[in-house]
């Protein structure tokens, strides 16, 4: 019986170690760690999981493992799950990390697609009148010039991103960089 108990111990453990590791994970990638934690414990469930059933695991407030929960959903890390007969909300985790991975960083380099883009154009709004001024002052116009370039090549970047993330989105990407087979490590 103790053999057993301490077989239980090094389980919990060895899914701990693994649950930090991807809270530490999450927040290098700008994710607060707890909502990493929430995701991590989440992912070794096997069946959904419901707000209070999270706090009472993460010992954590029901608030925030909502707002974690949200955040999660954000990039479809996390969703709801309908359970019939219950009131409440269940919420399952996406187990599979190359789909998480894909949803995660996709949705980021969109959002930073968009954001980048709709500056370039707010910024060459300002500088294309300057450039094709007569009345504008010549070492201005230079800077512009410059400034514009530099816009130009940052275009090209964006577009090989919007390549990129809808390669990692669509699943393209893993005919160039094919998900390993399911042999046993070494």
């Amino acid at each position: 019986m103790a053999r057993a108990k301490n077989f239980e111990q090094q389980l919990e453990e060895a899914k701990d170690i693994v649950i930090n590791s991807i809270g530490e994970t999450m927040d290098l990638y700008g994710v607060n760690r707890s909502v990493g934690n929430l995701y991590g414990t989440m992912v070794f469930e096997q069946k959904s999981m419901t707000l209070d059933e999270m706090r009472h695991e993460l010992q954590m407030s029901k608030p925030s493992m909502s707002a974690g929960v949200k955040r999660l959903q954000e990039f479809d890390g996390v969703k709801q799950q309908f359970i019939r007969g219950s009131r409440k909300q269940h919420f399952t985790a996406e187990k599979d990390f190359f789909t998480f991975f894909g949803n995660f960083f996709s949705q980021k380099w969109n959002r930073e697609i968009k954001l980048n883009l709709e500056a370039i154009q707010r910024a060459e709004k300002l500088l294309l009148p300057m450039i094709h001024s007569d009345n504008a002052d010549p070492d201005l116009v230079e800077d512009a010039n410059k400034i514009l370039e530099q816009i130009e090549h940052s275009k090209m970047y964006y577009a090989w991103l919007s390549t990129l993330s809808e390669a990692l989105h669509s699943g393209e990407i893993f005919d160039y960089f094919p998900i390993p087979d399911n042999t046993p490590s070494q």
